[in-house]
């Protein structure tokens, strides 16, 4: 059945690609068809398709594609025009990303009165990364003014590399309070410390030595742009492997890695980007598809009303109200600050980080975690993907009637994944 389903991905992937510049900028985003693709494949049923969730090929593929994320997105962020340009995503990341965080708790521990504190915050650092890819139109609309489709943008590039770090201390503590573990607690906490500490140090040497090779390689012609873009990608797995080798966590080094990189080499790596908008788009689709195909159903068969109502509030008020307050004094009109807040889609990097931390963790709630964690990102890829072009075309409109406004004003672009 494996080879059969194998077969049939690959057709639909082929099917899309000949209609899919039809469907550019319209309500069936890719992140939309692939779940719905990879569902209608499983019947709703986990085990139709030969596939499962602890299927080793998944997991390597999700980490694969995690790495890539991680690093590439990192690497395109330019710390120097961020902090001239973009005071908007750092406010909402700064400000904002923690809030998120913080609220999701306070919600969470309403809702679901059984999980411990350390389980509330780790449930709502899963969920508090965006996916700009789950709103292509928002992003790459011309009708939105650049700087808010920048900021959106920005703010997806780095939130997912900036929240991992939150995911393992919160999973490392939920360890210690579960009474599943055998390990102490100073074990545990030894470990998290490890893993937050030694990745970021292992990714700065990598990022800057790799940079620095590159140059000089590039400067004296010796290499070519094929090998360029082998190399850096060699750049990526070398920094996660080397901090999992030495007992760091490979993700954070990964992240830092392309930070430092990005901002260090002075060779202008086009290949990276053309990367991620190819080979790079490619795995986030199958991503999606493997999403629809093995953990949607597993949602189904596990959702109730808490969840549903946990998933809605964390796409709503636990967003729009840390965005809202992270805007407070940017002089930016109200239009503006609910849609940012409303176009902070939930996707791969919860997808990724769900499944990472639920191989290392024992709490009691973590089949709960799962579910709600899948079940907002299933609701997050239907509303954003099909809200996104028509208020994308309301607010640009809405802008061309505040004429000369913070909206407006000029900043540099960085070149972001996208996604379709």
């Amino acid at each position: 059945m494996e080879h059969l389903t194998i077969i049939v991905i690959f057709i639909g992937i082929m099917a899309f690609s000949l209609i899919s510049g039809r469907l550019n900028n319209s309500i069936f985003t890719v992140p939309l068809v692939f779940v719905v693709f990879g569902f209608a494949l499983s019947f709703g049923d986990t085990t139709a398709s030969g596939f499962a969730l602890d299927h080793p090929a998944i997991h390597t593929l999700f980490e694969i594609t995690l790495i890539l994320i991680l690093f590439s997105d990192a690497s395109r962020i330019d710390l120097r025009q961020l902090k001239r340009d973009h005071n908007l995503p750092v406010r909402m990341l700064v400000v904002g990303l923690p809030l998120t965080i913080v609220g999701g708790m306070l919600i969470g521990k309403l809702i679901f009165p059984e999980f411990k504190f350390w389980e509330l915050l780790l449930l709502a650092a899963i969920l508090s990364p965006t996916d700009a890819a789950l709103g292509q139109s928002v992003v790459s609309d011309p009708a939105v003014p650049v700087r808010i489709r920048q900021s959106l943008n920005v703010e997806s590039g780095l939130n997912d590399g900036i929240a991992l770090p939150a995911v393992l201390i919160f999973a490392a503590l939920a360890n210690t309070s579960s009474h599943a573990v055998e390990r102490s607690a100073i074990d545990w906490l030894i470990f998290g410390g490890l893993q937050v500490t030694l990745g970021p140090l292992i990714g700065l040497l990598i990022g800057y030595v790799g940079a620095r090779l590159i140059d000089k390689a590039a400067s004296a012609e010796w290499m070519t742009e094929a090998f360029e873009g082998m190399g850096i990608l060699a750049l990526a797995a070398i920094s996660f492997l080397l901090a999992e080798a030495a007992g760091g966590n490979g993700f954070i080094s990964a992240f830092v890695a392309g930070l430092v990189f990005g901002n260090t080499v002075r060779h202008k790596c086009g290949f990276l980007f053309e990367f991620m908008e190819t080979e790079g788009q490619l795995l986030t689709l199958i991503t999606f598809l493997i999403f629809g195909l093995v953990m949607l159903p597993i949602a189904i068969t596990g959702f109730d009303a808490s969840i549903a109502l946990y998933a809605i509030l964390s796409l709503t008020v636990i967003r729009v109200v840390p965005v809202a307050l992270s805007l407070i004094g940017s002089k930016v009109n109200w239009p503006t600050t609910l849609f940012l807040g409303w176009f902070g889609p939930r996707g791969i990097a919860s997808i990724l980080f769900v499944l990472l931390i639920l191989e290392e963790t024992t709490t009691d709630n973590a089949n709960t975690i799962l579910v709600v964690t899948i079940t907002a990102v299933s609701m997050s890829v239907l509303l954003h993907g099909i809200s996104a072009a028509p208020l994308a075309k309301l607010y640009g409109q809405s802008v061309e009637k505040m004429g000369e406004c913070e909206e407006v004003k000029s900043v540099s672009e960085m070149p972001l994944r996208h996604g379709n």
